[in-house]
Parts: C-alpha cells; structure tokens; sequence
C-alpha cells in the first residue's frame, strides 16, 4: 500500500457545512468530502483491491466509490487532515489479513481426568443400587 500514492488518487470536494459556526458557516465551505474509487486504484495491489472491497462492502457506493466526510473543524485545512488520515486508517484496518486458526490437540491429563470422573460418578450411583433387588 503506498500512501503518497492513495492520497494523490483521492479527489477532495470542499462544500457548505452545516450547524454551528454563525455567519461564517454560510459563505465559507469548511466541510470536506473525500472521494476514492477503489478498483481504479494503482497505490493497491489486485490482492489487496480485493480484500478492501470484501471488508469496505457495506461503505461503498453502487459506483465502488468510497465517501468519507468530516466538519469537526471550522478550518476547511483541519477537516482535510482529519478525513485524510480516517481514510488511511480505514485502508490499513480493511487490509489486515485475519490469522489463520491453529487446531489444537486435547491433552492426555484432560482426557484422564474427564475418564475419572466418570467412574467415580459411576461407582457413586451404582452404589445406590438396592443389592437385593439383583
């Protein structure tokens, strides 16, 4: 995954925000889009397009674009900061390969001390046996 890369692919869109901010809020546009299209893609391998689009499914559009916004800051520079580095993140997390699982054997004393009980709880009920019944 190069990075310098997945940034340059990245097209940003600067729009209006919305809630507080006063007067400002309805003439600067603070609030950043981020706009990435995963298969078009040359900072990813094949294998690693892949496993983003399994993971990311959900977070894509019909398009295979994936959206990202943010307008935490009044600063149109911070919010692009902000979103840029969610991006990032968001990829490293999407291209984390799972570890495969280990089968593991039971041990010999648990298979003994599971066979003891057995008899001991064995021996308790037929201790319980009406000896002249037999």
């Amino acid at each position: 995954m190069d990075e310098q890369q997945l940034i340059r692919e990245a097209e940003y869109k600067a729009v209006r925000s919305s809630g507080a901010g006063g007067q400002n809020v309805n003439k600067v546009s603070s609030k950043v889009e981020l706009h990435f299209f995963l298969e078009q893609s040359e900072g990813l391998t094949d294998e690693e397009k892949q496993r983003a689009l399994d993971k990311l499914s959900s977070r894509l559009t019909n398009s295979g674009e994936l959206i990202l916004q943010c307008e935490e800051s009044r600063s149109q520079h911070k919010n692009k900061e902000i979103v840029t580095q969610r991006f990032l993140e968001l990829l490293k997390q999407a291209l984390v390969k799972p570890k495969k699982r280990k089968k593991t054997k039971i041990p010999k004393a648990a298979k003994l001390k599971r066979l003891r009980e057995k008899k001991k709880l064995s021996e308790k009920k037929s201790a319980r046996k009406d000896p002249l019944k037999e």
